[in-house]
């Protein structure tokens, strides 16, 4: 859909004047003042109209973001307090096609999106007859077959360093209680996660 300017607006509106003496423009010149002003406030309505429609797609939207994070229960407090608009943009194009799932690569991703991507699961096995091997120690308990390891591989891509840390921070580490609330909300509720941060 095209945007019309003023130009096109003011073609269009004297195209649709009525005839007579009442409604010549060079009899009339205030008339031509009229329709110009007219002209600019329907083209600035119409821009208006197309970057509405913009802002009906979530992976374009920039006004829109406060109303979409109200609808979508946006900003997450995984992610903190304060984000980054650009994050914010990010969190309402997340939550609208996410798609959840128990399978280990959905938790892996959850971490790559947190900027490890390196991250792997390691998932612990339970004793079971004909596959045991003596000693607990070597093998796990029964309570093994609840829990899982997420490794994160290493430390993150945008880790604390010189000239960007806080004070306070030790420097090639990450503040990641956003990647643990997130991997707490989506972990099967019968089963323990551990985080290794290597």
């Amino acid at each position: 859909m095209a945007v019309r300017n003023a130009a096109h607006y003011e073609a269009q509106l004297r195209a649709l004047l009525p005839q007579g003496p009442a409604w010549d423009p060079e009899r009339v010149p205030e008339l031509a003042r009229v329709l110009s002003g007219i002209s600019v406030e329907l083209a600035r309505i119409d821009s208006r109209v197309i970057a509405l429609t913009a802002e009906i797609d979530p992976t374009r939207v920039t006004e829109l973001v406060p109303d979409w994070e109200a609808v979508m229960g946006l900003p997450d407090e995984c992610l903190g307090n304060t984000p980054s608009f650009g994050d914010r943009q990010l969190a309402v194009q997340q939550r609208l096609t996410a798609v959840g799932s128990q399978r280990v690569g959905y938790f892996v991703s959850i971490a790559q999106g947190q900027g490890y991507p390196n991250a792997t699961v390691t998932q612990h096995r339970a004793p079971r007859f004909g596959r045991a091997r003596f000693g607990k120690a070597h093998f796990g308990t029964w309570s093994a077959q609840f829990m899982w390891t997420l490794n994160t591989g290493g430390r993150q891509r945008i880790g604390r360093r010189f000239g960007v840390s806080y004070w306070g921070e030790r420097f090639g580490v990450n503040p990641a209680n956003g990647l643990e609330c997130l991997i707490q909300r989506y972990a099967p509720a019968q089963t323990i996660v551990h985080i290794n941060y290597n």
